[in-house]
This record gives structure tokens, sequence and C-alpha cells, in this order.
């Protein structure tokens, strides 16, 4: 008989243009992103904090083993789309997280994105300058 498979909770993060997808099983607290370490993958502070920030506010940070496949968008939008992904793996794995989740504002998304730039002008919004003359 074939070996029953381990529980695992998936779950899609989005931030900008970054995708994450997560995968949450019953462990002792590992983070892989991408095959790597997650502390040799963000190196910035504020963004590993954000990276934890789900676990951390349901107390589950040594319960479970995370492994992210992280893709688009740069660091910033790579961590809030983890965030999100972690967050939302969470509220499948222990539904009765999900005040604590909700309270810190983890299981909205993100809507804002980069605006276009549009034609006859330079940027998003700036303009050509103008002369009377």
């Amino acid at each position: 008989m074939a070996k029953a498979a381990a529980i695992q909770y998936t779950a899609v993060g989005r931030r900008k243009t970054s995708t994450a997808r997560v995968k949450l099983v019953p462990g002792t607290g590992k983070i892989f992103i991408n095959d790597r370490q997650w502390d040799e993958y963000v190196t910035v502070p504020s963004m590993r904090a954000q990276v934890l920030l789900p676990l951390e506010a349901t107390e589950t940070s040594k319960k479970f083993d995370v492994a992210v496949n992280v893709t688009g968008g740069g660091p910033a939008g790579q961590a809030g789309a983890i965030r999100q992904g972690i967050a939302r793996a969470l509220l499948k794995a222990a539904p009765e997280t999900k005040a604590a989740l909700r309270s810190k504002g983890l299981l909205t998304r993100d809507s804002r994105m980069k605006e276009r730039k549009k034609y006859g002008q330079p940027g998003a919004r700036k303009r050509f300058q103008f002369s009377k003359r």
C-alpha cells in the first residue's frame, strides 16, 4: 500500500507584479524561498519582518515548514506576495486564526499597481513644459 501523502496547505499571494505560491506543511519552522534559505533570499530587515508577520501574528512559527516559489516584481513586491500567501495558507490550515490575520490586514490584497505612461507626456502624470509663446 502506498504511503499517505503528508498534509499540505497551498495558497497564492500577489502584490504589484509578484506572485508567490506557498506550501505549508506541519513541521519545525523551516522556510525556503525558491529553494534557498529564506534569510539568504530576503536580506532587508524590514522585509524579513514582513515575511514572518503572519506566522508571528498566529503564533505558529514553529509549527509549520514553509516552501515558497515566488516570481516577478522586485524585493518589496515579492515580500508582500509571500506575506499574503503565507497568511492565506495559514487560514486553510487553521481557520480559527482568521480574526488575528484579519486584524493585522494580512488577508487583504494590496491592489496598488504602477500607473501606465500615457501618450503625449513623458510619464504617467508628468507633463511636458508648457509655454504660451
